[in-house]
């Protein structure tokens, strides 16, 4: 059986994303895939020691696990795999390898119930920014994305949704404990210093 063509489909996910996606996707971008999930669910799963097939359809599907958005923003998980269902074959994906990347695509959709270590891998990747550095500049491209489709936020009640979230979030990788944990510790920090001069500027 031929091996499935990686580079292609991933190429096939880029194009559609760069010139598809709607210019307010300021957060569910071109860049959030390709830049920052991918590029994380690789560097989890080496960690966690994930190998061949299963890697593969980890990386596949963290190419297309947003590509939905291209349609709608609601339910965009389900629109990504059908997308994901209609071109892999044609990249020589077979139908068990179709399945498993479905599956990981629907996976993260929030809240997220990951099971699977590949699930938990690429819930994780999907939310690796929460401990990075540069997570206030992601965080503001999603505050702009949905100010975009009418949702407004006030500054502190902007940083306490944030806040709120980073609290009530746990990585489920070890993997992702070990890089992240830390770091968001620390935007916790940074955002609870915001949200205060916030309320001392009233």
């Amino acid at each position: 059986m031929a091996k499935p063509d990686y580079e292609q489909a991933k190429a096939y996910a880029a194009r559609r994303l760069a010139s598809e996606l709607p210019r307010t996707a300021y957060y569910h971008s071109a860049r959030h895939t390709l830049d920052d999930v991918l590029p994380a669910a690789a560097r989890l799963a080496k960690a966690e020691g994930v190998q061949g097939n299963d890697l593969l359809c980890l990386l596949t599907a963290a190419c297309f696990h947003d590509i939905g958005h291209i349609e709608q923003s609601e339910n965009h998980e389900k629109i990504s795999v059908r997308i994901a269902s209609e071109v892999l074959p044609g990249f020589g994906y077979s139908p068990d390898q179709i399945r498993l990347i479905s599956a990981l695509i629907m996976a993260t959709k929030v809240p997220q119930h990951p099971v699977t270590l590949l699930e938990k891998i690429i819930v994780d990747a999907d939310m690796d920014s929460l401990g990075r550095d540069d997570f206030l500049r992601v965080s503001r491209a999603l505050r702009d994305e949905l100010a975009a489709a009418g949702i407004h936020y006030t500054d502190a009640d902007w940083y306490q949704y944030q806040i709120d979230f980073l609290e009530a979030h746990d990585y489920f990788t070890q993997a992702a404990h070990d890089l992240r944990d830390e770091g968001k510790r620390r935007n916790l920090v940074v955002l609870h210093r915001l949200l205060r001069e916030c309320r001392n500027e009233k």
